[in-house]
């Protein structure tokens, strides 16, 4: 299936969105963006769907906002648009299933924090990231400012934010911004055997270990204490909680179904 600026495609349990415009690093683009918070919401309501992996086609993963087009929109278009990319993050953070971004070349801007908004980051060796706003007199967005700042740190947070220079993929990973580091040449096989090994595990319990780890950055350790009994309390009536046992005792591999 291909929408404008999306290419979306699918494999067994895992659904590849690919965004679409290498002639400009696949700059956002208002169609872009739209058509990755639907296609992330049809996934979210298609049980088949296990693990969501997130790239971009060409020479780049994102440049984030189109530099060629700065300036032209006046404050309503802009306050909009922004709107639209906060939709589109938030639907990242509330899909219950695991969302990968597989990375190359640039991650610039929005860009970069679009891919911070997936769970995991899967990197080539020789990509770099940068929060590139402040050398075009802009401030974050696309949740920079949230996702970096508790990534990193303030200090370090307003380092890279000030500085707007190409971070190298080997130091996030050193920080643990970055989960797996690849060859150029192996990011796509490698990004697919994590998300092949995550779509035959326990869908419905990652999917609500989403939810207590994000949530956790703004709870007290009370209100998460309560909040796993609770949901542990759900999850032991689950099927895949049974076969789990099962497994277990028979000394196999488990098949969980996401029930």
């Amino acid at each position: 299936m291909t929408k404008e600026h999306l290419l979306i495609q699918r494999k067994g349990a895992v659904l590849s969105l690919i965004l679409n415009r290498p002639e400009s690093l696949n700059a956002f683009s208002p169609d872009m963006i739209l058509g990755l918070t639907e296609a992330l919401r049809e996934a979210q309501q298609n049980p088949e769907v296990k693990v969501v992996v997130l790239s971009g086609a060409g020479r780049s993963f994102s440049a984030g906002g189109d530099v060629k087009t700065m300036g032209q929109a006046n404050a309503v278009q802009v306050y909009d648009h922004i709107g639209r990319l906060n939709e589109c993050i938030l639907t990242i953070k509330d899909t219950e299933k695991p969302v990968i971004a597989a990375v190359h070349g640039f991650a610039a801007g929005a860009g970069f924090n679009l891919a911070l908004a997936c769970d995991l980051i899967v990197a080539a060796e020789d990509s770099k990231f940068a929060l590139s706003f402040s050398q075009v007199g802009l401030v974050s967005d696309g949740g920079g400012s949230y996702f970096v700042t508790r990534r990193l740190g303030p200090y370090l947070a307003k380092q890279f934010f000030f500085s707007g220079e190409p971070i190298p993929a080997e130091r996030l990973y050193q920080l643990g911004v970055v989960n797996h580091l690849v060859p150029i040449e192996k990011l796509q096989e490698e990004t697919l055997k994590l998300a092949s090994k995550l779509a035959i595990g326990p869908s419905r319990a990652y999917g609500m270990q989403k939810k207590l780890v994000d949530h956790a950055l703004n709870a007290t350790l009370e209100e998460i204490l309560e909040q796993e009994r609770i949901t542990q309390t759900l999850m032991v009536g689950t099927e895949d909680h049974q076969e789990g046992i099962s497994a277990f005792k028979e000394k196999r591999k488990p098949e969980f179904k996401g029930r």
